[in-house]
């Protein structure tokens, strides 16, 4: 056998979310800035002798994943279209980001697989979209925007934020999430350039889903409460469809100081460390 390939698959944040319609097949349109962090799965990849690939998740947040995932379903379409069942690989994913969480751990699993095994950007995308809706977001580490009309802007800079990542004990479901959306936003980036030249501006945007989570789940308002009350922290806010919550400081100290007080007076939550990348 081969030896290991070892390779980062990084999460994701949504800095802001806005859900803009809801299509005739119940596709959502949305817009979103999107940051990548330095959190990250490791995922080992080596060519084996079987009839079959074989993909195992281990570590923290490995609990629950089943057989049918978006890397299992990524290998199926690889077969077809570029491995041609000539060559079975063993992927084995360490998984360090939180599940449910709305930090994009699945589907920038199978983005940084894709990108392994395939180079071709315009097939890439192809392919990613057949699996999910976020996968071709990961198909470069760029920070970026998703626009409604699915065009993405790259931003070929650090946001340079830092960044404290809360998670309660229970995660929440995309689908379900998505389907209680009911109200729409109008565009917001439309001079999305002039918006990033002022971090200040981050303030300003949402997370359409936030409200929904916490309707579900009214102890999360409490939550958020908490953590707003954080030492020179300059915003906090859900990102993705939760359920984490993300608290956004100007510097790694203030960060760290709050993840102390935090920690100190609620013990039950998961707390991490972070920053853009």
């Amino acid at each position: 056998m081969s030896k290991d390939i070892k390779l980062k698959s990084y999460a994701k944040i949504n800095i802001s979310l806005n859900i803009i319609s809801k299509e005739k097949y119940g596709n959502h349109k949305i817009e979103s800035l999107f940051s990548f962090i330095d959190l990250y799965d490791e995922i080992f990849i080596k060519k084996i002798k079987s009839k079959n690939h074989k993909i195992s998740f281990v570590g923290k947040y490995s609990k629950n994943i089943g057989k049918k995932n978006t890397v299992s379903k990524l290998m199926k379409i690889l077969d077809k279209v570029i491995l041609h069942n000539k060559m079975k690989y063993f992927i084995k994913i360490n998984k360090k980001i939180p599940q449910k969480a709305g930090l994009g751990g699945g589907s920038m699993n199978a983005a940084t697989v894709l990108n392994y095994f395939s180079r071709k950007r315009d097939k890439n995308y192809k392919i990613a979209n057949l699996i999910g809706s976020d996968v071709k977001l990961g198909l470069n580490k760029y920070n970026k925007i998703l626009l409604s009309s699915e065009q993405i802007i790259k931003i070929k800079k650090n946001l340079n934020m830092n960044l404290l990542i809360i998670k309660p004990f229970f995660g929440c479901s995309t689908k379900e999430i998505y389907s209680k959306v009911k109200n729409f936003s109008s565009i917001n980036f439309k001079n999305f350039k002039k918006n990033l030249i002022n971090k200040a501006n981050f303030k300003k945007y949402k997370n359409d889903l936030e409200k929904i989570v916490l309707n579900k789940y009214p102890s999360l308002s409490n939550l958020k409460r908490s953590i707003s009350k954080l030492p020179r922290i300059s915003f906090v806010r859900m990102t993705g469809s939760g359920s984490c919550f993300i608290a956004y400081f100007n510097s790694r100290i203030d960060t760290i100081n709050a993840a102390k007080i935090f920690k100190k007076k609620h013990k039950n939550y998961l707390c991490i460390i972070s920053k853009t990348i």
